[in-house]
């Protein structure tokens, strides 16, 4: 009975690490770019989850000459040729980084972030990471040097596994568009109220939401204010929690 209670005993302390490991607190990690003399520089990041393109938003950023970095899955990959092309036709305005193979969270035990399944296990984390590389691979992009997995929210050794892999990991200071669930009102004051070193998080992949709206007329008012936009490859971006350094 003695060795039936130590083990029942042990079965118990295994569930509640399991549990607590569960329910672990996640990272969301910011990152800001290194202030320099001269004008306010702001960096622009743009989340191509799946679906389509928000040619709202491509086209603002051409016709007005704004830099942006677009962090794009394998799913949009396939399904946004279009889009793709006019990138490349102008590779001093974009910069295509990896948001992973299938859009799914970089958490490493299972959960759900905002209704979205988690990876569930460091293989997991790992093969979705490897084949959004892999895709942009196959475009004939430069690789890739950062990471932002969906949802934005990692678990501590999630970031540690893909710093190993070589990858900065993009957080960010201004969340423009609130996942482009915001109207374009707010998202526009959001997003024009950056300043000198904040890195703006935005979607290009909802053409049907009014975020998009916003996104262009704050980004407009950046311009008109006199910033000036970077991609994350001509800026050093410091992150917390490990993510950068």
């Amino acid at each position: 009975m003695r060795l039936l209670g130590k083990y029942l005993c042990a079965i118990a302390i295994s569930a509640c690490t399991v549990s607590a490991g569960h329910t672990a607190p996640l990272l969301e990690p910011t990152l800001h770019l290194t202030p320099q003399a001269g004008s306010g520089r702001v960096a622009l990041t743009l989340d191509a989850c799946g679906g389509q393109t928000d040619t709202r938003i491509l086209s603002a950023l051409v016709d007005n000459r704004i830099p942006a970095t677009i962090f794009v899955t394998g799913i949009w990959l396939k399904r946004n040729e279009a889009a793709i092309e006019i990138m490349r036709a102008h590779p001093d305005l974009f910069e295509l980084e990896n948001h992973g193979g299938r859009h799914i969270p970089a958490v490493d035990t299972p959960r759900k972030i905002y209704g979205i399944r988690s990876a569930g296990s460091p293989d997991a984390v790992l093969a979705e990471v490897e084949s959004g590389a892999a895709a942009l691979a196959r475009t004939g992009e430069p690789a890739p040097k950062w990471f932002r997995g969906a949802t934005a929210e990692y678990s501590p050794s999630a970031i540690a596994m893909i710093r190993k892999l070589g990858f900065k990991i993009a957080g960010f200071s201004i969340n423009g568009d609130g996942g482009s669930l915001l109207g374009a009102k707010e998202t526009a004051r959001r997003i024009a109220a950056a300043k000198d070193g904040d890195v703006i998080i935005a979607h290009i992949n909802q053409p049907t939401h009014a975020a998009g709206e916003g996104v262009v007329q704050g980004l407009l008012s950046l311009k008109q204010k006199g910033l000036t936009f970077v991609r994350l490859d001509e800026a050093d971006g410091v992150g917390n929690d490990g993510t950068t350094d």
